[in-house]
């Protein structure tokens, strides 16, 4: 296994409380529209793993005779008769029980029973769509504080996302923006997620959607935070807030700001493009680990 590893901080990370649970975070594939000017064409070389395929070789590791996931579709509401399609895949790699949560509003996201299939379930999924809709739904609600909760007690709890369900999970996220020849201040939006993870922006669709500079601009905006660009097909798993392994058929490019020597991106004007220096890029593969040298809190 090839092992990357960023410097180390050594600020107590001994003393840092770490979730027991494991974070997946998978680049996207399932959205069927194209986004204009953005996509490139992508050959391959290896063969593409859906989410479904990702999340089935993590749960088969667990030892039991059922599996439980809840597939939440708050970023882009899954239609009825796409429910069965994604039961029947979930069955396929190993859940006996497949079950969908919908938070349309508040109540929903205070609703006891919702609360309870969380605490049950072995693993909850965030489908893909609108990150910023699935944060405003969410954040500071009961169902995501049980989510959070079980994530840090609960060593075999996976919680997953893809595409934007992936980008929503970490504290910090990029809500939108815009793809040109340079960068200029307002080519990036970025919000508060869901808090599941700290010092980490995940960006998703990276290769295919040509995302590179956007998340390079997030990560000087944010130095603390090591920037996760995801191909589609592809994935991180994140054990303990920090030890990360690549899953997927695909890149993962790591974008680590936390040496930039020069950039304006916080002091520049609306006309004059955005420059940095510095910057440590890693891009992993397949097998390929990642140690994080700042801890998720």
């Amino acid at each position: 296994m090839f092992d990357l590893e960023t410097p180390k901080n050594h600020n107590c990370m001994d003393n840092i409380i770490r979730p027991k649970g494991q974070l997946l975070i998978i680049g996207g594939h399932e959205d069927k529209g194209e986004v204009p000017g953005e996509n490139l064409t992508i050959h391959r070389k290896n063969r593409l793993r859906s989410h479904f395929e990702i999340l089935g070789t993590l749960i088969s590791k667990i030892p039991r005779t059922h599996h439980i996931i809840e597939i939440i579709p708050t970023a882009s509401s899954i239609p009825e008769e796409m429910e069965q399609l994604y039961a029947n895949a979930y069955k396929a790699v190993g859940f006996t029980h497949v079950g969908f949560i919908k938070v349309a509003d508040a109540a929903d996201a205070a609703n006891p029973d919702y609360i309870r299939r969380i605490q049950n379930a072995h693993a909850i999924f965030f489908t893909g769509g609108d990150q910023s809709q699935l944060v405003s739904r969410f954040a500071g609600t009961p169902l995501l504080i049980a989510i959070s909760k079980k994530y840090y007690a609960d060593e075999h709890y996976i919680v997953g996302g893809t595409s934007a369900g992936a980008m929503a999970l970490p504290e910090t996220i990029i809500t939108g923006g815009t793809i040109r020849e340079a960068l200029y201040k307002e080519d990036i939006r970025m919000s508060t997620g869901m808090g599941l993870i700290k010092n980490l922006i995940v960006d998703t669709h990276f290769i295919k959607r040509g995302r590179f500079a956007r998340l390079a601009h997030a990560v000087a905006l944010h130095q603390a935070c090591i920037g996760v660009g995801l191909e589609e097909d592809t994935a991180l798993i994140i054990k303990e807030g920090y030890k990360a392994e690549c899953i997927g058929s695909g890149m993962v490019v790591v974008i680590d700001g936390t040496k930039i020597t020069a950039t304006n991106a916080a002091t520049v004007n609306d006309t004059t493009p955005i420059v940095m220096d510095n910057l440590r890029v890693s891009i992993l593969a397949e097998g390929s680990c990642y140690n994080f040298s700042n801890p998720t809190v």
